[in-house]
């Protein structure tokens, strides 16, 4: 039986983490007419996500607290509530010498999830800690179904999920899947617990989340010897120790080729200041960028050069950068480039056999080594987005949804309106990183803010839009 579309214009968010957090907040400070934000969350709290709800105090933001803030226009938002509440009062080793403070991952989750919480109490923002595994389109607005048998009609529909869970190389997964010592999800709930102190451990990746486990293993008093491998053996690295203003320009006559960014990149590097605010120039010029690439330019810019721009731009708290190098040092943290060759258990251990590339499609096996625990840290599986929910599974095959031709999450115009096979839905929006195949740069957590509050504009416009011509009919 037909739904009939909410008296009250309705506004369904799919996913509850920041991002989504972030776009019911600016909507509901945006709306002029009453409006029903609907946010569509299973954990018990929205604003948290996967990264901002990890219980380690181990875990630290990426970059400074000064940089974080749910409110664009107001960047000193979050270092003010953390001075009133006192956060950093019992965590010294929070705050460098610098003045920069990078405090424990959990405290930016409370201080978001602290926001939305007058708008909860009020009714202007619900709450339904449910998954949501239908989304119909249903006259011009949307029909949604959760797994809990409840539907909910909508005019517009926000999808604000985050990255589909972390899928384990194939090569670990059929030798040791179903092994305790086996983590394939490191974010999962005591995942790390089933490793001794003095256990030989392999990390399949090098990046962030390798940087975060190898931290919370030395937290917990981990001693024995780490391997971690990737293809190119890069590292996340670390921001500068003091303030490195932003440098360089892309903008002015954009390149037009990725060799030709890489070209412009290199020379500018040569000038002998800071890496650092050669990237911060290029993740603010980022838009900018991308757009002036052709498809095929962008595509060749993913497959070619994302791993470097991916250590360099994504990087971790001194504290982390920090604990990496005492263990690179006293030689308990190897890092190098490499691939699994082979995989099987040998009288309860874990045996891996791995290659080194040499260039030319040609490698050369370094050897077979024994380890007490493998832990995979690859991260999302990037490439089976439109098949990690059921909705985006649905929607593909109504051909409301297609994927990004870059490979980077989910086609989206540049007002981050839904793509389908029939071009843009005017009532669909996609919020947050799996919009980044139309922008370039969408995720670190400045860049998914203004993102999240140019959604909630759009869709507000399109609600007073809405009504006025309602009103008028």
């Amino acid at each position: 039986m037909p739904h009939t579309l909410p008296t009250v214009p309705t506004v369904a968010i799919i996913g509850g983490g920041f991002t989504g957090a972030a776009v019911a907040y600016h909507l509901a400070r945006l709306a002029d007419e009453p409006v029903r934000i609907l946010v569509f969350e299973p954990r018990a709290e929205i604003g948290l996500g996967v990264a901002y709800s990890t219980p380690d105090p181990v875990h630290r933001i990426n970059v400074s607290a000064a940089r974080m803030t749910l409110l664009p226009d107001d960047e000193d938002h979050f270092v003010r509530w953390l001075a009133a509440h006192g956060e950093l009062d019992g965590d010294p080793d929070a705050t460098l010498e610098n003045g920069q403070s990078y405090p424990a991952r959990r405290l930016f989750g409370r201080y978001v999830s602290e926001q939305l919480r007058p708008l909860l109490a009020s009714g202007q923002v619900e709450h339904h800690p449910a998954r949501i595994i239908s989304v119909a389109s249903e006259g011009s607005g949307w029909l949604l179904a959760t797994g809990s048998g409840e539907s909910f009609a909508a005019n517009i529909v926000v999808i604000a999920t985050s990255h589909p869970p972390p899928v384990p190389p194939a090569i670990l997964a059929q030798a040791f899947g179903g092994e305790p010592k086996f983590i394939a999800d490191p974010w999962a709930t005591a995942a790390l617990a089933p490793i001794g102190r003095d256990d030989r451990v392999l990390v399949m990746g090098t990046g962030l989340t390798m940087a975060d486990t190898v931290a919370t293993l030395d937290a917990r008093g981990h001693r024995g010897p780490i391997t971690a491998i990737s293809r190119r053996g890069q590292r996340s690295r670390s921001h500068a120790a003091t303030h490195v203003e932003p440098f360089g320009d892309f903008v002015t006559r954009p390149s037009r080729t990725a060799l030709d960014l890489l070209r412009r990149v290199r020379v500018t590097a040569r000038a002998g200041r800071p890496w650092q605010g050669l990237f911060d120039r290029l993740r603010v010029q980022g838009p900018d960028i991308w757009k002036a690439l052709p498809l095929v330019e962008r595509r060749r810019l993913v497959r070619h050069l994302r791993p470097f721009w991916d250590t360099h731009r994504f990087r971790i708290a001194p504290q982390i950068g920090a604990i990496l190098d005492r263990r690179i040092a006293d030689g308990t943290l190897t890092i190098q480039a490499a691939s699994i060759r082979q995989a099987e258990m040998r009288s309860g251990r874990f045996a891996v056999t791995l290659q080194d590339r040499l260039g030319q499609n040609r490698a050369s096996t370094l050897g077979t080594l024994t380890f007490d625990a493998v832990i995979a840290t690859t991260g999302p599986g990037h490439g089976s987005i439109l098949k990690s929910q059921p909705f985006l599974a649905e929607l593909r095959a109504s051909g409301s949804i297609v994927p990004d031709p870059t490979g980077l999450g989910i086609a989206v115009d540049e007002a981050s309106r839904l793509i389908g096979t029939h071009g843009p839905s005017p009532r669909a929006f996609v919020a947050g990183p799996l919009a980044r195949g139309a922008f370039g740069e969408l995720m670190g957590l400045p860049e998914v803010t203004n993102h999240a509050l140019s959604v909630a504009t759009t869709v507000s416009r399109l609600l007073t839009t809405s009504s006025t011509v309602a009103t008028h009919a």
